[in-house]
This record gives structure tokens, sequence and C-alpha cells, in this order.
């Protein structure tokens, strides 16, 4: 099973990257970073990282104060969350207190904290994974060839829960795709699929195909791409996709605060592409049984308000909801609007 998302104990901060700044410049070789130094540089910015959002949990005003949410069928929540009181009050009565978040493209499990830390505090229990060749996992991103072996960590997890039991998928991005593929082979298990800005395709459609339509015509986008990467040489299809990081930044982070796309920059991994170009199946009786909901990102520069919306009219969900003035990445730039919607979609009978 993939790496479940896991918080790095304090004492791990000593000796971060301010203790190289007294040595002198380093040669190219001596500049290299092993597999475990990156996986270390990463758990101590994502440390520091959680550390400060979890501080400033404690100053910050009322949750209603700070919603920039809407949904087109809204229901009234109760004050569920804090009640005016020092200590979270936990929801009742829920179908399923599971939670499984899932990735997009080139993220991995870290990119949920603020979720994670915000749905522990209500009594809800998150699980976040890294899908193949994503966060710690090492797997080499050009030898995913398909969807179900980029989505295993995924189908693993729902495999080993028991018959009895259900949870509820949370897809970002081109995650939309993985919770599809799972929704189609578990759908007994699942409860409830959340879409955030996320490739929410029909049968027999590319999770690429939603993309493309920003990016460029698929074939155009595919021979021109600096983007690219050929791990099988460049006479071969290519094997993978990474953006620079100011690619990146205007694209996923417009609206993020600082500190979190420095986290993003050290913990973005090049992007499998074959699991992208996969024609998904997907049937009325195992898909289309699991109620689905979409939330839309309306300063989203990577799949733009528009693509959201032709694809809520495709393939209709059971429920929308848009948070204004997020980017790509809701679980960064407006975490408590993702949180209350998360939560109020947990509480639907």
């Amino acid at each position: 099973m993939g790496n479940v998302f896991d918080c790095m104990p304090k004492k791990e901060l000593r000796g971060g990257i301010g203790s190289r700044s007294k040595r002198g410049p380093k040669s190219k070789s001596q500049r290299k970073v092993t597999a475990s130094e990156e996986e270390l540089l990463h758990r101590q910015a994502l440390a520091m990282a959680i550390q400060q959002h979890q501080l400033s949990q404690r100053f910050e005003g009322s949750l209603s104060r700070r919603i920039g949410s809407t949904s087109s069928r809204r229901r009234d929540l109760p004050d569920l969350i804090t009640n005016g009181k020092q200590n979270p009050i936990f929801l009742e009565n829920l179908e399923t207190r599971k939670i499984i978040l899932v990735h997009g493209e080139g993220f991995g499990a870290w990119c949920w904290y603020k979720t994670v830390s915000l749905l522990e505090e209500v009594g809800v229990f998150p699980v976040s994974l890294d899908l193949r060749g994503s966060g710690i996992d090492y797997t080499d991103p050009n030898n995913i060839t398909t969807l179900a072996d980029y989505s295993k960590p995924l189908t693993d997890y729902l495999d080993n829960l028991p018959e009895d039991e259900k949870v509820i998928l949370v897809g970002h991005s081109c995650g939309g795709a993985s919770i599809s593929y799972a929704m189609e082979s578990y759908p007994k298990k699942i409860s409830k699929a959340v879409f955030v800005s996320a490739t929410m395709v029909l049968d027999g459609q590319k999770p690429f195909d939603v993309l493309s339509e920003e990016l460029a015509y698929a074939d155009v986008f595919l021979k021109e791409s600096q983007f690219l990467i050929y791990g099988n040489g460049k006479d071969k299809p290519a094997t993978g996709l990474m953006f620079d990081k100011q690619q990146m930044k205007g694209l996923y982070f417009n609206q993020c605060p600082h500190k979190d796309i420095a986290l993003a920059s050290v913990s973005m991994k090049p992007i499998p592409l074959a699991p992208m170009m996969e024609k998904l199946s997907l049937t009325p009786e195992n898909y289309g049984s699991v109620r689905r909901f979409f939330v839309q990102t309306l300063d989203d520069h990577m799949l733009s308000p528009d693509i959201q919306e032709k694809l809520v009219r495709d393939n209709p969900p059971h429920g929308i909801y848009k948070i204004k003035g997020s980017d790509h990445c809701p679980f960064l730039s407006k975490p408590q609007s993702l949180h209350k919607i998360l939560l109020e979609i947990a509480q639907l009978p």
C-alpha cells in the first residue's frame, strides 16, 4: 500500500537548510541530492508548514467569518465545528468517518496537510495516500504505464477495507481519474465521491482530454511541449510531464500563501503520462451508483471555470459547490472553505 500522510516529529528539524549557510560554494557533483536527502528536505518543509498552520489556527476568528464558498444545492449546517467554544464538537450520525484524500498530478499526500488537520479536529478520520511515483513513493514515473498501476495504493486500501465499511473519496485534479477508477472497481465500499476541480471524465474518455482543452490540443501539446520527459528515449513516446517552478506557480498556486508555494517547490514530482492518456471504462451499475459531488474553484488557472462548467454539464453530479477566490489548490489557498464543504457532504444522508 502507498505511503500514508505522516507528520515528522519536531526534533527532526534540527540542522535544517539554514545550517549550511556558512559553507563555501559547492561543486556540481556536491550539489546532487540523493533520494533520501530529498525525502528529508520534503519532510522538514512539510513539518514546518504544519507547525505554522497549527499555530495560526489558534488565533483565527470563527469559521463562519472566514468561509467564502457557495453551493448550488445549499443546506443549512448546524454550528457543529466550534459552537463558540474552545474545544471542537465532534460530528455525529455520519455514515462514515473515513475520508480518503487522493492527490492530483505531481502532488502527494503532503498537499492535504491543512485538510487532514482540520478534519481530525472534528473527529473525522482522514487518510491521505501517495499514489505510485508520488510524494515519498520513489517508483520511477517512467515505469508507470497504466492507471491501475498508478492508482494501486488507493485500490489496495479499498481492497483491504472490511466489506461492511464505507469511505468518502476526495480526488483533486487528475486524482479524479483515480477515484473514478476506484468507484468502478469498489462501488459498494464508497459512500460518496468528491471531485475537487478534478477530471470527472465520461466513459471512454481520457483524463488528458480534459486538461488538453486548457494546455492546447493534445497532439500539438505532445509534439511541442518543452515540459515533456522521454524516459525511454526521444524516439519513443513521452513518459512523463514536469512543469518548471514558474509555470507551476502560475497554473496551480496563483492564490496560495508563499510558504505553501515553497513547500510545493520541493515536493512536486514528475507526472506519469501514460495514466493520463488511458481511456476509462465506467458503467452505470458501478461508477454510476456512487453519488458524486463537484467542487468548482473560481480563480483556477489550470482548469478554468469554463472547463469546470463543461464537466458538470456533460456529467452532472448530485451536487455542485463553488469556492470564490480559490486557485487550483483550495486545500492550500482556501482550506477552511473546502473543509466546510467536505463536512457538509459528509453529513448528507
